[in-house]
């Protein structure tokens, strides 16, 4: 049985669209359609979300995996992008945050807990 849901769309926003975009696309390398106007639409690797409890929060976070967060902090060093440090040693992976160029922070981890894209292959 097929799932009802075929994909995700994500929304990410922004003071400096264009700069983000422009991230997304030269810095993260991540393959993107025009929409119309050179609105960019990006594909993002194998997704996967969890439900946490909350009491009246309709908040929503976006994380990004990588398996090596030291290579990947190493990678993005050199593209001129600074991961923030110490990275924070949780139960469930090593964590940090991402300054797009439009102030908007992103969050970034490497997993120690299995994932679900990968068991679904």
């Amino acid at each position: 049985m097929s799932p009802l849901v075929s994909g995700v769309h994500a929304l990410i926003f922004s003071k400096d669209a264009e700069a983000d975009r422009a991230f997304f696309r030269d810095v993260l390398g991540l393959d993107s359609v025009d929409s119309g106007g050179g609105w960019l639409i990006f594909a993002l690797p194998p997704a996967e979300v969890a439900v946490h409890p909350s009491e009246g929060s309709d908040r929503h976070e976006l994380y990004l995996l990588c398996d090596d967060i030291e290579a990947t902090a190493q990678e993005l060093h050199g593209k001129g992008v600074e991961l923030e440090r110490p990275f924070h040693e949780e139960r469930w992976g090593r964590v940090s945050s991402i300054t797009l160029p439009g102030g908007g922070k992103l969050g970034i981890y490497q997993p120690m807990h299995p994932l679900a894209h990968r068991r679904a292959r």
